[in-house]
């Protein structure tokens, strides 16, 4: 079975007015989950996102999840999604397949 990867884009902080729009996003708290059957791992963090230009804002209302995802996986770059979904592959392997467990002596 494949990972399915799913982001969560919707937490972020914004500029009440910056430019004379409103609610303006500057910061993105995003999380990648991946599952793979009965196992899973997720990663957080936070992205710095550009500050919109009137002629391509869009205001806060409108915004979705796809959108700012796009925006973070822009900001991150292709090389830094790679090895966050990495991260999440190697732990899924590694629950599907321990390579180390932690067990407790009797007595």
């Amino acid at each position: 079975m494949a990972i399915t990867y799913t982001w969560d884009c919707k937490t972020v902080d914004v500029h009440p007015e910056e430019n004379n729009l409103q609610n303006v996003v500057y910061n993105v708290h995003w999380k990648l989950l991946g599952v793979d059957g009965d196992y899973s791992s997720e990663k957080i963090g936070m992205c710095k996102v550009p500050l919109s230009d009137s002629e391509d804002f869009i205001s806060f209302g409108n915004l979705t999840n796809d959108i700012i995802k796009g925006w973070v996986k822009a900001a991150m770059g292709d090389d830094q999604v790679a090895v966050l979904k990495g991260f999440i592959s190697n732990d899924i392997s590694e629950q599907k397949t321990p390579t180390s467990v932690t067990m407790t002596i009797d007595g």
